[in-house]
């Protein structure tokens, strides 16, 4: 028994000593031992790890910004490479060749000019839930829980546009499948696994038994028969929605565009485009809300619209108090509230103030850190301003159009470059859409 407790007591001694040994050896031969940060991220992305799972990391992130500059450590060497088959994907895939090939075909798709051929599959589902808030708070009297309604409307909205009909979620009045549910246990997981991706291996990738959080596989599924009916039942009426762009995609490129390539794109909608665009929703209406001023400054430029219901993106384009609005929604509060990483090419990277990080070393933005610089964006960044975005008395329109356009260029709600989302115009149609004929429609409050 004695010789039993001291096999078991050196084997805990020696583990800890690996994972002390570990971590010098990260610190020591880390790169990054020139950046400021919080201690503990020298030695391990632990620390990481648990800002993330307390869920407002981008507060601590912005107070990094602010203590150290431009520039903080949040990594201790680089990301933990794991060897296996993994399905590429739009989001975290890191080849770039890979990655142009999917996405060129339908880029254009999602341009502004034509992401409105699909405004008539998003206003059934306006009308949808203007019907429904109608029925079950305006008549009732009933308090609305706006947060879940605005969901229900966001994914509903998606399918639409993407398939021509709808999860039914509006017309259930709750999230009857648990889509919604599923989609937020996942990306609460995601969220924070994905500060060490090793341990996606011990627990949603472990081939003994999977501790994870729930699958997407009812996303590949609800895609699927979608994709099967429309082959089946071929387009009545000329539907102009996504999957039907898809499948004329397919048709002129059929050696390179499969059945597979259509899901890829299918889920792309369904599943990057239903929780951020509520999320903007969402926050719109409470800055408004919480804003007196900024609420009947917004109504007022609506009812002097008289817009036709629901409001039409070509009616809307021109609210200037809408517009800064909307802009000033995702720049206080953008949908991702995560570092956006990338990793450093060959040859590295030179920041603006002189320090170099060598190649292959993991960097990455949070959009709520860069949508707060007070260089850019001016006084009071954390504080909801609309008229920011608007001319100042007394500003000339050169200099006024050079600081819309540096605001413009540095907002970071939809990342940038290349990896920039493909759907913001889709969600920026939805949103204005939606936010303008809710303020025109009821007397909110």
């Amino acid at each position: 028994m004695s010789y039993l407790a001291d096999l078991v007591t050196n084997l805990a001694l020696s583990v800890v000593i690996l994972l002390i040994s570990r971590f010098l050896w990260n610190y020591i031969r880390s790169p990054l031992k020139s950046f400021p940060g919080p201690a503990p991220t020298g030695f391990t992305n632990i620390w990481r790890l648990q800002d993330v799972f307390r869920g407002r990391c981008d507060i601590t992130q912005t107070a990094l910004h602010r203590k150290y500059g431009s520039a903080s450590n949040m990594y201790n060497v680089n990301d933990v490479v794991v060897s296996g088959m993994r399905l590429s994907n739009l989001f975290s895939s890191q080849d770039e060749k890979w990655h142009s090939t999917f996405t060129r075909p339908v880029k254009g798709l999602y341009s502004m000019s034509r992401v409105q051929e699909v405004e008539d599959n998003m206003d059934i589902t306006v009308n949808l839930f203007l019907d429904k808030l109608r029925e079950r708070f305006v008549r009732t009297g009933k308090t609305c829980e706006m947060t879940d309604w605005i969901s229900f409307f966001a994914w509903d909205a998606m399918s639409q546009a993407t398939f021509s009909q709808d999860l039914g979620i509006l017309e259930a009045g709750k999230d009857y499948k648990g889509f919604l549910g599923r989609s937020n246990q996942t990306l609460d997981y995601f969220a924070s696994i994905c500060q060490i991706p090793l341990l996606d291996m011990i627990f949603d990738k472990n081939p003994v038994m999977r501790i994870g959080p729930p699958t997407f596989v009812w996303a590949n599924i609800f895609s699927l028969e979608q994709l099967q009916k429309r082959y089946q039942e071929g387009n009545p009426g000329n539907k102009q929605d996504f999957l039907a762009k898809f499948l004329e995609i397919k048709e002129k490129n059929p050696e390179f565009v499969n059945d597979n390539t259509i899901i890829l794109w299918l889920l792309s909608n369904v599943l990057a485009g239903s929780d951020s665009t509520a999320y903007t929703m969402c926050a719109a209406i409470y800055y408004v809300l919480k804003n007196p001023d900024v609420h009947k400054k917004l109504c007022a430029e609506l009812r002097a619209a008289n817009l036709s219901l629901p409001a039409r993106w070509k009616d809307i384009q021109g609210l200037k108090y809408l517009e800064a609005v909307m802009r000033e929604t995702m720049r206080v509060h953008p949908g991702v509230g995560l570092i956006l990483e990338r990793v450093v090419p060959k040859g590295g990277l030179s920041l603006p103030d002189g320090r170099f990080v060598p190649e292959g070393v993991t960097v990455g933005m949070n959009p709520w850190v860069i949508n707060k610089d007070e260089g850019v964006f001016g006084a009071n960044t954390d504080d909801f301003i609309p008229e920011r975005w608007l001319q100042s008395p007394g500003e000339s329109d050169e200099v006024y159009q050079a600081r819309f356009s540096k605001m413009k260029g540095t907002d970071f709600t939809f990342g940038a470059g290349s990896r920039a989302c493909l759907g913001r115009y889709l969600s920026q149609l939805e949103s204005f859409k939606l936010i303008a004929t809710l303020f025109s429609t009821f007397d909110v409050s």
